[in-house]
């Protein structure tokens, strides 16, 4: 695995590559590395000539400066990961990097009722700050795929519009959540629940289940509310228990017994935010 630093230097390697025919995959990540980050990898090295990873805690996502004073480094610890997965290529960027014009003039992008629903709703200015990330790395690595993680659900919905706003051909993979023995969604986040709130975090994959089992056709603000309740009757601050279009993401009131839905939802487990989704009609 060849480690770099600077964005000049990959993306001569990486041109150079790519007018020899190679195929790239690219795993966006924040470090902090699990086995869910490392399955990405491995699909991108399986499917791609070269498989390139970068490690970049972008600041422009992070609405509370908090949350992004405590997000977890483990830099030596994630090399040591990438290596055995198959990780041709690692971009190790500083902020300069990413942003050589510093942070005052970014783009924007019209993200349209995506930005401003769910995630975008109680995190904003999230999803600006994860398309600007996103369509830098993208000019510096030019990747044939991108392989994201479904967990994130809406924020996969959210770089398929960043890539048909900037015409790039780059194929978005979108891959299956990984969880724990006992469901709980892989997260970088999880690291900093203690063993009392790790043992509850689970429970949100349990109302995701519930949800499911229950779905019937007519009005879903009873399954909601259960949902709520079953999290807040555990400890849990609740953002949002939502049920969706699984192919658009707009919140339904109601289903009709055909449309593919989707169940999202995001609690706090004391300073700890964790998401998680589930398809719950196909």
């Amino acid at each position: 695995m060849i480690i770099f630093k600077t964005s000049t230097h990959l993306s001569r390697f990486l041109e150079k590559k790519s007018l020899s025919g190679k195929q790239i995959g690219f795993v966006p990540t924040m470090g902090a590395l699990h086995e869910g980050h490392i399955r990405l990898v491995r699909q991108a090295a399986a499917e791609n000539d070269l498989s390139v990873c970068s490690i970049f805690v972008n600041p422009t996502q992070f609405n509370d400066p908090r949350d992004f004073e405590k997000y977890p480094s483990t830099l030596e610890r994630d090399i040591q990961l990438l290596v055995p997965a198959g990780c041709s290529v690692l971009l190790v960027p500083g902020t300069g990097e990413i942003y050589p014009s510093g942070m005052d003039k970014l783009p924007s992008y019209d993200l349209g009722y995506l930005e401003n629903i769910l995630e975008g709703k109680y995190r904003p200015g999230h999803f600006q700050g994860v398309c600007q990330v996103v369509d830098r790395l993208l000019q510096i690595v030019r990747p044939n795929r991108l392989y994201m993680g479904r967990k994130d659900y809406q924020q996969c919905m959210v770089v398929k519009k960043l890539l048909q706003l900037n015409g790039m051909h780059t194929e978005l993979i979108t891959c299956d959540t990984v969880r724990e023995k006992d469901g709980l969604a892989m997260s970088s986040r999880n690291q900093r629940l203690d063993a009392r709130q790790r043992g509850k975090a689970a429970s949100i994959f349990r109302v995701l289940e519930m949800i499911r089992a229950k779905l019937s056709e007519g009005g879903l603000e009873p399954l909601k509310r259960e949902g709520r309740v079953a999290l807040q009757d555990e400890g849990f601050r609740v953002d949002y228990v939502e049920i969706c279009r699984a192919d658009d993401l707009l919140p339904q009131d109601a289903w009709d017994g055909n449309t593919p839905l989707v169940a999202l939802v995001a609690a706090y487990l004391g300073e700890v935010r964790l998401i998680d989704n589930m398809q719950v009609s196909f």
